[in-house]
């Protein structure tokens, strides 16, 4: 049966316009924080509006600015990236139907063929990357974060430093430490998970960005959420300043 829910370009636009102004055709990162809030919320076939939603606008004259090819495909890697990485935060089922709804719409040229990891990394080396951008999310609370992880279940505190924060959120050639950041919030937010929301919202100031642009972020992933009918049992929590 064919899904009923439908999402207007006047809907898209309006969360476009949650972001502050950006530079770059594909710099205002709403649409990775909207493709994953969507997915989280398991609306997938609500991804790959978004994509055509920004491809097309890419693809209209702006200014006499025209986009390349390397711009289309930068859009679809961030999406797949964005959504191979919230599958650790919403679930991989979700993740893999986000996945299998953008790739049914995605021009052939645009599509990957190849790993873009590296599968001859080692453990070790992940670990390594792994606990390098764990401190830089977690800030002064890193210590505490890990021990707490490590005391419930050891094998929890290893798998999040070396597959999670270095194999998985580590690879950040395609999304930036920062939307990596984003990407969680859209994530956690449709999950309902407030103490998770609290650590990413301040990560993502560690990781650069301003309290206007985290406060987008977590605006805009409730907006969709509520709109795909996520209901939530606890507060979302508040941006507030970040401490180192």
């Amino acid at each position: 049966m064919a899904s009923t829910f439908r999402i207007s370009s006047n809907f898209l636009n309006s969360l476009k316009a949650l972001f502050p102004e950006n530079a770059g055709r594909v710099g205002n990162p709403w649409y990775i924080v909207a493709a994953v809030a969507f997915s989280a919320s398991n609306r997938p076939e609500a991804v790959p509006r978004v994509f055509e939603h920004v491809l097309e606008g890419l693809r209209a004259p702006d200014g006499g600015n025209t986009t390349s090819k390397s711009d289309e495909k930068l859009l679809a890697q961030k999406l797949r990236e964005a959504l191979l990485k919230s599958g650790l935060i919403s679930g991989y089922p979700k993740a893999i139907n986000g996945l299998k709804a953008l790739h049914e719409v995605m021009p052939e040229e645009l599509k990957d063929k190849k790993i873009i990891r590296d599968p001859n990394a080692s453990l070790a080396e992940y670990e390594v990357a792994g606990q390098s951008l764990f401190r830089s999310v977690y800030g002064d609370k890193a210590d505490a974060v890990q021990e707490l992880l490590d005391s419930i279940y050891p094998d929890m505190g290893w798998f999040s430093r070396t597959i999670g924060y270095g194999l998985v959120y580590g690879h950040t050639d395609i999304l930036s430490p920062l939307e990596t950041s984003y990407t969680l919030i859209a994530a956690l937010i449709a999950g309902d998970t407030p103490q998770q929301i609290a650590w990413h919202l301040d990560g993502a100031q560690r990781e650069g960005a301003t309290l206007e642009e985290v406060r987008a972020v977590r605006e805009l992933s409730i907006e969709v959420a509520k709109f795909s009918g996520i209901q939530w049992r606890h507060s979302i929590p508040e941006v507030e300043a970040a401490q180192s």
